[in-house]
């Protein structure tokens, strides 16, 4: 039993799952689009990185540093992202994801600012305050996954913890976030005679079993992997853009 509660997920082991799952799902966009599987085992990576910027912030040794490398990698990635999503350049209908995350640390130190005024009124007008923000940003600002995106970063938030109720916030507002807000394209299944409809980007709602098996443990870390973390993002995107224009 003990060796049951000691099993465990460290921060690198979920930052390479991210990255492979999202991989995949690039991968799957650009140059194996015939694979549907990619994209589904894909939906995983996107809460398992929101989960990850909740933890970069609390763990982070100066904030002010942590958010302008944020600011900074998310207008480095711009012209990659650009480039794979839109194919040109300049594509002003769609932000990187990064953009996303930086929406979110800055909405998390707005709340974190307003819990350590010990003033209940502030925190009540920052949570609120906050996830109106998020709609605004997400919509206005076109970040990738949009509002739903800041949202997910906010949950992981709010119900930060392992906690029973914790848990069971993050599972319900995980599942209106994406079954209902994001929603779209999916799957009919049967089951026990009874037929369901599946949303894909309801694949997401997995990601919660590695994030949960997560213990609060770093594991493998040194300059290398930090930079690695932030930059495979761009160049990986990079690359696919570049197999692509070979291809065609």
């Amino acid at each position: 039993m003990n060796k049951l509660r000691n099993i465990g997920i460290t921060s690198f082991t979920l930052h390479i799952l991210a990255m492979v799952f999202m991989l995949l799902d690039h991968m799957w966009a650009t140059v194996m689009t015939g694979n549907e599987w990619m994209t589904c085992v894909g939906r995983l990576a996107f809460p398992i990185f929101a989960f990850m910027i909740v933890e970069g912030y609390f763990h982070t040794k100066n904030l002010k540093k942590y958010i302008i490398r944020m600011a900074v990698f998310a207008l480095i990635c711009e012209i990659p992202f650009n480039l794979m999503t839109g194919g040109n350049f300049f594509y002003y209908v769609h932000q990187n994801v990064l953009f996303t995350f930086l929406a979110g640390i800055l909405l998390i130190h707005l709340n974190e600012l307003a819990r350590k005024s010990g003033k209940l009124h502030l925190r009540i007008l920052a949570l609120i305050g906050s996830i109106a923000a998020a709609f605004v940003i997400g919509l206005v600002g076109m970040v990738d996954y949009y509002h739903a995106g800041i949202l997910t970063v906010l949950v992981f938030y709010f119900f930060r913890g392992r906690k029973w109720w914790c848990f069971l916030g993050q599972l319900v507002f995980l599942y209106i976030i994406n079954m209902q807000l994001l929603g779209g394209y999916g799957y009919e299944v049967e089951l026990f005679g009874k037929n369901y409809f599946l949303t894909q980007q309801g694949l997401a709602l997995l990601a919660l079993i590695p994030i949960w098996l997560y213990r609060g443990k770093q594991g493998p870390y040194n300059r290398f992997i930090k930079e690695f973390y932030y930059w495979f993002y761009p160049v990986h995107m990079l690359v696919l853009v570049l197999i692509s224009f070979l291809n065609n």
